[in-house]
């Protein structure tokens, strides 16, 4: 009979089901309307229950709705009383206005409902998603309940399937998690005929886009297939929500509402009857199956030979369209059943037993626990009759005897003899007992089961030899001592068959802690890196500590074909053969090589690494000395090539994170730049040929002093110009590293004199006063560079001061470094922005005149270039002071510096 503790629901489970539950409470409910193909009526049918809700005072809002032209649709959408609406954003984009849901808009109203149609729909570009099915998260995140629609065509697992059917490759996919993630799904289901004679009709599409879908997509054929697809789409998922319920709920028992089957597999040959028989039954039932091996302690020991047939017979039912799966526990019919109530499998295969009877009553029965344990399952049992081509199974191969471990076996007997002849004169003979049974669980625990078995039966022997009258003798006077012999030796036989699978238990225990460790430590490490290569290193490195095995990490090159990224041996994918099973795993997904069904003549076993949009690399491996790696160990590999691939794509999404941001900063910089420069060019240009054609056409009749200003307008607009070119190349060459500074020793004098003469026109009618001093010196800097950054920040200040206001430069050398400031009168800078001016394209409040906003920038780099400093201030009583500071390094020259007196003005 079952322990009752078996029917008690698991607590962690519940556990995980109430946090489940209350993750979901506060997240918004997500309902599908789900179609084989368009024109159903799934946003016809959304839209309807949309009015229903409304009717039941439900805040609802329509989102966005899409009718493609339908009467219905939008006779619907538009019916008294109208469904409230968010207004569509917009998006310029490539000289075309896109609308599409406004995200923002959803989340700032927070409805309690939101009508979302076409889930599978891309975004404008700009938007913050690049999918709706990416915004409908975000609002169910937020706790509004959505309603979207989609066809099946557009889910990701189907994209194949329908493109082989139909001949269509859909673009626009919906991962298969947001089906599993929707609280209700509705089938809106239309028969093929009925579609057809609606799109006749001009109800699903325009007239002049019937015939080609006609001819095409909505070709009956197609229709059935897809019909098909998601009848049977939405029956898995309405089967989960059932599945959901019943743990919820702590149903144990089964509901048979759709057939599965698990056969259970095991070592022997005849399995793969089982195997094949199961493979049938599914067949003529069109029923789902899986193939489940129970490894126990007892079995964690198997030999090479079991090991090897084990794995032959769950890759066989792999092959044959069964989910193989490989369980541990300690005992094989209470896993089998759990596993069978948590899938609602509704019949077991078992083979029939052909060991003698007296083994059920020692080791129990496991097709009699299945039995009395199966409840509302089905328990099928099958001749277990061994494949003609096969030979009859021997014996089970054991580990051979070791003889070192029954000879302790035999000391600890003659110590716990010595210690019973000590204890004898004082103590009774039920004590004595006592210490042949110690000495039994310490063999048995030491020395596993064999040794044990065999201190037993010593211990009952030397007992009766040396403290049963007739001492010395076998012989058994008083025969009410044979009950306290039996009784001895079974409980003798007993402790030992406990105590050793207790250390089987504890060794398979150590080995699944063993393999967890091994796992965490690999994905501490991988979480804690950075980079491709880093990961790469880091799982090779794993593989063969932990595998004892060469491995190497093969990643896809600029053209496609994959190279080795990182690795124990690179020569492990070196030659042509290797390198060819590894293109094929990548290409299908799939293990090849060693010890799989595919390619297995090669030298080393290649498992794709699979990311979440298909294969990302491979994982190769070679174990050293060459074997075949046990189901455990496959597990556990598979498990690495995961933990590697998950790593990896990280690292690869975020170099694309990467890219992506510094495209979108270019562009970015782009669209500025051709903003400004488009304006900033074109006032110059109209002017200069604004004016150019006066003079040509009006020329003549134009006295000397009107030709003067045209032609001097038509200078200083080139000569402007001229400086919005340079200050666009100057930014070039900084951003490209193309800017070289060559330090010579100048006085800050000749410097800024240069300047001065370069703007002197722009001066007249301004007050500038010079504070050099006589203790300035020299400096060291590049002259022409220098001047120009002296030459940008009096242009500013002329820009940003009004006219006729004074202009003061001042320059000194303190310890180390020279300074250089430049102070206006104009209005200053405003609060937060002393940083923000020197970035590029950024223009402060002006006083109307226009630039690139570069000059400030340009300033930044040449003086950083320099190894020194610009910052930016408000001066207490008005105005703004730009100081520039550059660092002196070395010996100046010996010679006399020009001096300028202080406080001269230009």
């Amino acid at each position: 009979m079952a322990d009752a503790r078996d029917d008690r629901p698991d607590p962690e489970a519940l556990l995980a089901a109430v946090r489940e539950e209350e993750e979901r409470e506060r997240k918004g409910k997500l309902k599908i309307f789900f179609g084989a193909a368009p024109g159903v009526g799934k946003t016809y049918a959304m839209l309807k229950a949309a009015r229903s809700l409304r009717e039941e005072a439900v805040d609802v809002v329509v989102g966005w709705v899409e009718t493609h032209g339908r009467a219905e649709t939008e006779a619907l959408l538009d019916a008294d009383p109208p469904l409230p609406r968010l207004p569509a954003i917009e998006v310029e984009h490539r000289g075309r206005t896109l609308r599409d849901l406004d995200l923002e808009a959803a989340l700032k109203r927070r409805p309690a409902l939101l009508v979302v149609d076409e889930l599978a729909h891309t975004n404008a570009p700009g938007l913050r998603h690049p999918k709706r099915w990416q915004d409908v998260l975000d609002l169910l995140d937020a706790g509004i309940d959505v309603h979207t629609t989609v066809n099946v065509q557009h889910l990701e697992s189907l994209n194949d399937v329908v493109a082989q059917v139909t001949g269509v490759v859909v673009r626009e996919t919906v991962p298969d998690s947001m089906i599993e993630r929707a609280d209700e799904i509705e089938l809106i289901d239309l028969p093929p005929d009925d579609l057809l004679e609606r799109l006749r009709e001009g109800k699903v599409y325009l007239s002049e886009q019937i015939e080609r879908a006609a001819g095409s997509f909505f070709r009956k054929g197609n229709l059935i297939a897809l019909r098909e697809l998601a009848l049977r789409r939405t029956a898995e998922r309405v089967d989960g929500q059932m599945r959901g319920y019943m743990r919820a709920h702590g149903i144990q028992e089964t509901w048979a509402v759709a057939e599965r089957i698990v056969v259970c597999v095991g070592p022997s040959p005849m399995s793969a009857r089982l195997i094949r028989a199961t493979r049938r039954m599914a067949g003529s039932l069109k029923a789902e199956w899986h193939a489940v091996y129970v490894q126990t302690p007892a079995q964690a020991r198997l030999s090479e030979a079991d090991r090897g047939r084990v794995d032959r017979n769950l890759a066989l039912a792999e092959r044959l369209g069964a989910s193989a799966v490989q369980l541990h526990g300690a005992e094989v019919a209470g896993e089998v059943l759990r596993y069978a109530r948590r899938h609602n499998v509704s019949k077991i295969v078992v083979g029939k037993p052909t060991h003698p009877r007296w083994k059920d009553f020692v080791y129990g029965s496991l097709l009699d626990d299945l039995v009395r344990q199966s409840g509302d399952i089905d328990v099928y049992v099958i001749q277990g009759t061994a494949e003609a081509r096969q030979p009859e199974p021997g014996p089970r191969e054991r580990r051979p005897a070791r003889p070192l471990a029954y000879a302790w076996s035999a000391c600890v007997a003659v110590l716990c003899t010595l210690a019973a002849w000590l204890m004898h004169p004082f103590s009774d003979l039920a004590n004595l007992i006592m210490v042949y049974l110690l000495g039994v669980v310490f063999v048995a625990s030491r020395f596993g089961a064999g040794p044990s078995v065999l201190a037993s039966v010593l211990g009952v022997a030397a007992f009766d030899f040396f403290f049963v009258r007739p001492y010395l003798t076998l012989a058994v006077g008083d025969l009410r001592y044979l009950l306290t012999f039996a009784v001895m030796l079974g409980v003798g036989l007993v402790i030992a068959s406990l105590t050793a699978r207790i250390r089987r238990q504890a060794e398979s225990a150590g080995e699944r802690e063993q393999r967890t460790a091994a796992l965490y430590a690999m994905s501490r490490e991988l979480a804690a890196l950075r980079g491709i290569d880093k990961l790469s290193v880091a799982a090779a490195r794993h593989v063969r500590d932990v595998f004892e095995a060469d491995a190497v990490v093969l990643l896809p090159g600029p053209e496609g074909r994959l190279a080795v990224s990182a690795g124990t041996a690179e020569d492990l994918a070196a030659t042509e053969q290797e390198r060819a099973v590894a293109e094929w795993a990548y290409a299908h997904g799939k293990a090849a090589g060693a010890g799989t069904d595919t390619l297995p003549s090669a030298g080393a076993m290649h498992l794709p690494l699979q990311g979440s949009s298909g294969p990302i690399g491979v994982l190769s491996v070679r174990p050293r000395p060459p074997s075949l790696l046990d189901l455990s160990r496959r597990e556990l590999l598979d498990a690495f090539a995961t933990q590697t691939a998950l790593a990896l794509e990280r690292a690869l999404l975020a170099r694309q994170a990467q890219r992506d941001r510094l495209h979108a900063q270019a562009e970015e910089l782009r669209n500025a730049l051709l903003s400004s420069v488009s304006h900033d060019l074109r006032t110059p240009l109209a002017t200069i040929t604004g004016a150019a054609g006066a003079l040509l056409d009006e020329g003549d009749a134009l006295d000397p002093a009107a030709r003067r200003d045209l032609m001097q307008t038509v200078l200083e607009e080139a000569q402007r110009l001229e400086r919005l070119v340079r200050n666009l190349l100057d930014m070039t060459r900084l951003e490209s590293g193309a800017l070289a500074v060559k330090k010579e020793w100048l006085p800050l004098e000749e410097v800024v004199g240069a300047a001065l003469n370069r703007v002197e026109e722009h001066l007249e009618g301004r007050e500038v006063s010079i504070e050099l001093g006589r203790a300035t010196g020299l400096v060291p800097m590049d002259g022409v560079l220098i001047e120009q950054v002296l030459i940008n920040l009096l242009e500013n200040a002329l820009k940003y001061s009004p006219a006729g206001s004074p202009i003061a430069i001042r320059g000194f050398i303190e310890g180390s470094v020279a300074v250089l400031e430049i102070k206006d009168r104009g209005q200053g800078i405003a609060p937060g922005e002393e940083e923000v001016i020197f970035e590029k394209f950024f223009r402060g409040r002006g006083n109307g005149r226009q630039g690139l906003g570069l000059g400030l920038t340009i300033c930044r780099g040449v003086v950083a270039a320099h190894g020194g400093r610009i910052t930016a201030e408000n001066r207490p009583d008005g105005g703004a002071i730009f100081r520039v500071t550059l660092p002196i390094e070395g010996r100046p020259p010996d010679l006399a510096s020009p001096e300028l007196p202080a406080g001269a003005g230009a």
